[in-house]
Formats: C-alpha cells, sequence, structure tokens
C-alpha cells in the first residue's frame, strides 16, 4: 500500500498540507498539486521541513495528477468542480478521493448542502463513471493533522460506489493514524459533508480546538 503515489490537489490549504504530511511520514510518496507550481513548492518545502527530509514533492494539479495513483481533492467547495474538471482527463481510471465540504462563509456553522443534496454525488456525476470517486475525510481536524505529536482522535467515515476503491481509502485512513469505516455508498456522503457544519458549531460553542467523532460498538472498521 506504501507503494501508492498520492497527489494531494489543494495541498497548500490546511486540510490537504495535515494529510499530504501524515501519508508522507507513513511512508507515501506524496505530490503536492496546486494552480501554482510555486506555491505547492513552498508548501512541500514547508512540510519536508518538519520531516525533517525530503518526502514531498510537488507540481501544478494536472501533472500531479498525472504521476499519483490516488488523487485527493482538498479545494474549497468554490473551487471544487473546476479543479476537477479541469483535469478530468488525467483522472480517468483513478481513485479521486474528495474531501470537500460545501461551507457557505461566513455562515460556517449552518449545513449549506447543494441543490443535489451532495457535493461529491455532485461531482461524480460532472466527472462520469471513468473516475472512481469516494468522499472522505471531511471531519477531520486540519490542526490536529499538522501536528505530528498529537494522536488524531476522529474516525473517518468514507462513502464511494466502488468496493476497491472503498478498501483504499480505509488503508490510507490508517496510515494517516485514523479508523476508516465504509459507510455505503457515495449518496450517503451528505450527512459527512453536513456533519462539518455540526462539529464547527461544537468547536465554537464549548471552545474546542477541533472536535471529531468515533465509531463505538465494535473494535476495528470491517
Amino acid at each position: 500500500m506504501n507503494d501508492l503515489t498520492i497527489a494531494v490537489l489543494g495541498g497548500s490549504g490546511k486540510e490537504g498540507s495535515g494529510l499530504a504530511l501524515r501519508w508522507a511520514k507513513a511512508g507515501h510518496p506524496v505530490i503536492l498539486g496546486s494552480r501554482s507550481a510555486d506555491k505547492a513548492q513552498a508548501s512541500a518545502a514547508e512540510l519536508n521541513q518538519i520531516l525533517g527530509a525530503i518526502h514531498v514533492q510537488f507540481a501544478d494539479n494536472a501533472t500531479a495528477a498525472a504521476k499519483a495513483d490516488v488523487v485527493v481533492l482538498a479545494v474549497p467547495y468554490s473551487a471544487q468542480q473546476s479543479t476537477a474538471l479541469g483535469i478530468r482527463d488525467r483522472l480517468v481510471g483513478k481513485i479521486l478521493i474528495d474531501v470537500t465540504v460545501p461551507l457557505k462563509p461566513p455562515k460556517v456553522s449552518m449545513v449549506n448542502l447543494p441543490a443535489e443534496g451532495s457535493a461529491v454525488v455532485a461531482l461524480q456525476r460532472a466527472l462520469g463513471p471513468q473516475v472512481r470517486v469516494v468522499s472522505a475525510f471531511q471531519n477531520v481536524s486540519a490542526a490536529h493533522l499538522r501536528d505530528l505529536d498529537h494522536s488524531v482522535d476522529c474516525d473517518v467515515l468514507i462513502c464511494t460506489d466502488d468496493e476497491a476503491a472503498g478498501e483504499i481509502a480505509v488503508a490510507l485512513a490508517q496510515s494517516a493514524g485514523m479508523r476508516g469505516w465504509r459507510c455505503g455508498p457515495l449518496a450517503n456522503s451528505v450527512v459527512s459533508e453536513g456533519l462539518t457544519s455540526v462539529l464547527i458549531a461544537i468547536n465554537q460553542r464549548y471552545k474546542i480546538p477541533g472536535s471529531g467523532i468515533r465509531i463505538t460498538g465494535t473494535p476495528k472498521a470491517t
């Protein structure tokens, strides 16, 4: 599994860079992608400084996606479809893990789902069946991801219509120090997308740096 090359598009953002850092530490080849290769280079240099070695590469989004086995989309909702559709030819036949949450600033603590119900379902329809879309990692605190001394006390909800892609997402969650749970088809992503605003509201009300979720009742994901 560690031989899978992961491209993180939006890797200069908090969530994307945090996931990239965790995967690089676990031994995965990681490429940070951005609309600007210079911006990706600066973010990669910062992560490599944290890691103490050069484990993270950089490229523009199209090049990063072309070189990767798994592509992770970690951009703001406003850029979700334009980013993915702009490199659709580089995504054909690949797994695309979408971390997008349909937040509407400044009211990010209020659920704001699109007309289709799920932002990830809408993206799968736009990209077509040639791209194997997975919804995951929406409810993980970016602050906790960037702190390698901090255990990520959060489970990951994984929704997809592709069985094999779902299992790879479970394995990548484990590589990043979390438990991944298969939560049914991609349509169920509506729950994890909406849950992010709920967690933000909890953080704000109770002054929590980054609340998360745990699935109880069984010792391991299946």
